[in-house]
Parts: structure tokens; sequence; C-alpha cells
């Protein structure tokens, strides 16, 4: 069942939170804050107006851990700084600089192919098209939103699996995918939010909304919670 989110107060309470990371806010499992990770937009901000960047850097991040992101990353757009510069290279070279990167060698080949359409056909550039992108070898909706978003400032709502997961919990969509959530909150966030909501749900699922014994104890939204009201019988607003 789907709730009516009050959409400004819960994103003020997670900027809240997010500021106060720094202090202790949210530890990991070992006691240790997670504050430094960074989410797969922070990837991408590192190459924020740089298409060709922040498209190898979201490419690079599917289905690995970030800061393994941040290093591969750096290592490859540190030889390959263009699509030109990338095809200088072959496609082992290409692997073992991304590697450990999930599925680097299958990323490799990816990127090779990708490198060689943008030169055919766009320029050399990343087209600011969301249809022009899917049709690249190896992305998604996720990753064409985020060029999208971090390279032409447009709007768009980047949905991982964390999330997929909060916006479930919290009942302002009930979908079973992270592309139907995508268009689930396009109809209920406002626009205003939607650059913003991928930061700090990324965090947030890192740190406090987690996959397994989420922290409700640490929660400053439960009060948007169908999950946390259900779960404790709580008809409680006081976060």
């Amino acid at each position: 069942m789907k709730t009516k989110i009050e959409w400004g107060a819960a994103v003020r309470a997670l900027e809240g939170w997010r500021e106060g990371l720094s202090g202790g806010a949210a530890d990991n499992a070992d006691g240790g804050s997670n504050a430094a990770m960074p989410s797969v937009s922070t990837v991408a901000e590192r190459y924020r107006q740089d298409a060709w960047a922040v498209l190898v850097s979201t490419i690079i991040s599917l289905r690995t851990k970030d800061a393994v992101t941040l290093v591969s990353s750096r290592k490859l757009l540190g030889k390959a700084p263009t699509p030109q510069k990338l095809l200088k290279l072959d496609e082992a070279e290409t692997a073992a600089l991304i590697y450990p990167a999930g599925f680097y060698k299958t990323k490799a080949a990816n990127l090779h192919k990708i490198a060689g359409i943008l030169i055919d056909k766009y320029g050399g550039e990343p087209p600011p098209d969301m249809d022009a992108l899917l049709a690249l070898p190896g992305v998604g909706r996720k990753t064409a939103n985020l060029v999208l978003i971090e390279a032409y400032g447009m709007d768009g709502i980047c949905v991982d699996t964390h999330v997929h997961r909060i916006s479930n919990r919290l009942g302002a969509v009930s979908t079973k995918t992270p592309e139907e959530t995508e268009f689930a909150l396009r109809e209920t966030l406002p626009q205003k939010y939607w650059k913003r909501i991928n930061a700090l749900l990324v965090l947030y699922g890192q740190n406090v909304c987690k996959p397994v014994r989420p922290r409700c104890e640490l929660c400053v939204i439960t009060r948007h919670c169908a999950f946390y009201k259900s779960a404790t019988g709580s008809t409680s607003v006081s976060r």
C-alpha cells in the first residue's frame, strides 16, 4: 500500500542527518563511520560536466564497491580521458586498468564499443538524450540518468538498489524493480528533489536503512515510514 510522503520534511531530515555524519551519527558494523564512502552520485560528481568521465565511472560502478570504483575510474581516465584515447588501448589494457571492478572484462569490451559509437555518431561525446544513451552497450536507466544529471544538469531520478528499497519501505511506491520505482517516483516525488534523492538515499541505505536489519533506532524519517509503523505498531510522528 502506498503512503503519501511529506517529501519536503523527509528530505530536510535526511540532509540534516547527512550533515551530522562526521560527528558519528551513522556507524558501520565495525563501529566506524561510513561517511567517507562515496555514493554512486559522488563518484560521478568527481567528473561533473565531463560526460565521458561520468559515463565511464558510472559503468565501472555497476556491481562494484564505491572505493574500487574511485580507484578504477582514476586509473582508466588517467590513461583515457576521451573516447579517442581509450581506443588507443586494447581491451586487455582497459580491463587491467579497471580491475578488480566487477565484470571488468565485460565492462572493458562495452567501453570500447561505446567509444567507437560516440566517435562515429556523436562527435566523441555522450549524447544528452535518454534514448540515445540507452542504446549504448551496457547502459541502463541508472547510468543514463546519472550522465544526464551530473554531466548535463538535466532533471532525472537515478534509482539503484538503495533508492528502490527505501522508497518501498517508506510506502512512497509499491514496485518490483528499480525501473518501476523510477517511473513511480516521477509521479509522486516533487521535481525539485529528483537530482538530490539518489545521493541521500544511497548514503542512508549504506548506513541506516540497510537491506538486512535496518537500524530503525537511528532513523530520522520514521514518521514517514510505513515499514517502521507496521513493524512497531507505532503511530508516532516524533521523527
